[in-house]
């Protein structure tokens, strides 16, 4: 090192003439060299955090160069859970020591920490020269190795299939909020509505428009907006949904071709006018604070704080849904009329309102799904495009009309989605599911769940 014109050797002290002094060439392995060793000087530290943090830092990028500072301070550490971590940390440095006896203790205290990122620390253990020897030369430490691999891959296995299961009722979650509605326009009342799924994004838009204004004249109740945005979004698609009832539906029913034509002309047509109001570029929903993060469960396990709240949101409109329609007379109407239209007429019952009631219903919780997709996903003019297919198919394999076959058929679909994807793909796994859906519904034409009573013979 130079300091003027004297100049000494950094590693002994020793003078050192200054012409000698040649400039240091940073480079992301010095770099590397150089963290380390100031964590391992940082386990000296008389701040706790301090040690913390340098033991975190050494076991992401262990050095056995170091072992002589990690057994100083393993040897003065009082701190009982900063001891465990120094005891992972010299169990790291010593699978290279020596002495088979420290090797063999070492790889059992790195096996016994349920620590995935253990793997890369042990699999050298096990492996083998070019020549076919064992890079290991103890059998015992090898075996011990390979034990402890064997159960750390058994970890990792659990944790991907308990992910799978999240990640399948994750999927069925999101699908079956897309397909409630439908199950009621569809299944009770008989409509193809091919811009179900517009009253998806409406849904999310009107969530976007609550956020956007919160934002602006309430910013320190922003992370509530979501508790605003659904009653508006619920009635914002509900509203859609009427208008459509009234002007184009109700002189469409029991005319099922030209039905389809109009609802996918509407589709088209709501899909512009939100091109035209909001741009066709997707807008930002932003998560609030509350619904960020997730829980930690494993290792290889994280639990979105977002994906648990739409779980639990899509189980809570299954509820309402449920209630509507078996506790209220609204949902007693509605009953009546899927079963037997000239009679409830013949009672009372004015059924052309509760066509456009149910159906606004049935929007109106599309328009819930679509407040939960944009905490989610990506809020744009063809954000229902991509929901609507996974909604027939919820419904029709569920049983139409039927709210708890609806409940199976989306959580259904979205676990064996998800079990198919890492072997198959995304693409071949929607294929594989839609040819299972063709074959079981040439088995069973009504569904998991069928129609009883005089709703079945009609």
């Amino acid at each position: 090192m130079q300091t003027g014109d004297t100049a000494h050797d950094a590693l002994t002290q020793a003078a050192a003439p200054p012409g000698d002094a040649q400039p240091v060439t940073l480079n992301n392995l010095l770099r590397t060299k150089i963290a380390g060793a100031l964590s391992g000087l940082a386990l000296a530290s008389p701040d706790v955090a301090a040690r913390r943090d340098a033991i975190d830092a050494l076991l992401k990028s262990p050095d056995p160069a170091l072992k002589p500072m990690i057994d100083r301070a393993r040897a003065k550490e009082t701190d009982p859970s900063l001891k465990r971590r120094l005891d992972a940390l010299w169990a790291i440095a010593a699978l290279h020591d020596a002495d088979s006896a420290k090797r063999l203790e070492a790889v059992q205290v790195v096996a016994a920490r349920s620590d995935l990122d253990m793997i890369e620390q042990l699999r050298p253990l096990v492996a083998k020269n070019a020549d076919g020897s064992f890079a290991e030369p103890d059998a015992r430490v090898r075996d011990a190795a390979q034990q402890g691999l064997d159960a750390l891959h058994a970890l990792q296995r659990r944790g991907e299939i308990a992910g799978t299961l999240f990640a399948g009722l994750s999927l069925g979650s999101v699908l079956l909020l897309a397909a409630l509605g439908l199950a009621i326009t569809y299944g009770l009342i008989g409509v193809i509505n091919m811009a179900h799924g517009e009253f998806l994004m409406i849904g999310a838009y009107a969530t976007y428009v609550v956020q956007t204004l919160i934002q602006r004249y309430a910013p320190g109740a922003f992370d509530w907006y979501p508790l605003v945005a659904v009653p508006v979004s619920f009635a914002a698609a509900a509203l859609v949904g009427i208008v459509l009832e009234r002007l184009v539906l109700r002189h469409l029913y029991g005319r099922p071709l030209e039905t389809l034509l109009a609802t996918f002309g509407v589709s088209l047509i709501l899909i512009q006018a939100t091109r035209m109001l909001f741009g066709a570029q997707n807008v930002q929903v932003v998560n609030p604070s509350w619904m960020s993060g997730g829980v930690t469960v494993m290792q290889n396990l994280i639990l979105p704080y977002n994906r648990l709240v739409i779980l639990a949101f899509a189980l809570a409109v299954v509820f309402v849904a449920w209630a509507v329609l078996t506790k209220t007379r609204l949902g007693l109407f509605v009953r009546a009329v899927t079963q037997n239209r000239r009679m409830a007429a013949c009672v009372g019952v004015k059924t052309a309102r509760v066509d456009a009631y149910a159906f606004a219903f049935g929007a109106g919780i599309a328009g819930l799904g679509g407040c939960a997709l944009s905490q989610i996903g990506n809020v744009g003019p063809d954000l229902g495009q991509n929901y609507i297919i996974d909604s027939f198919m919820a419904v029709v394999l569920g049983g139409v009309g039927q709210i708890a076959g609806t409940v199976l058929g989306g959580f259904g679909l979205g676990l064996v989605s998800k079990a198919i994807e890492p072997f198959w793909g995304a693409v071949l796994a929607k294929i594989a599911v839609l040819v299972m859906i063709v074959l079981f519904i040439q088995k069973r034409p009504q569904g998991m769940f069928a129609l009883k009573g005089r709703s079945a013979e009609a």
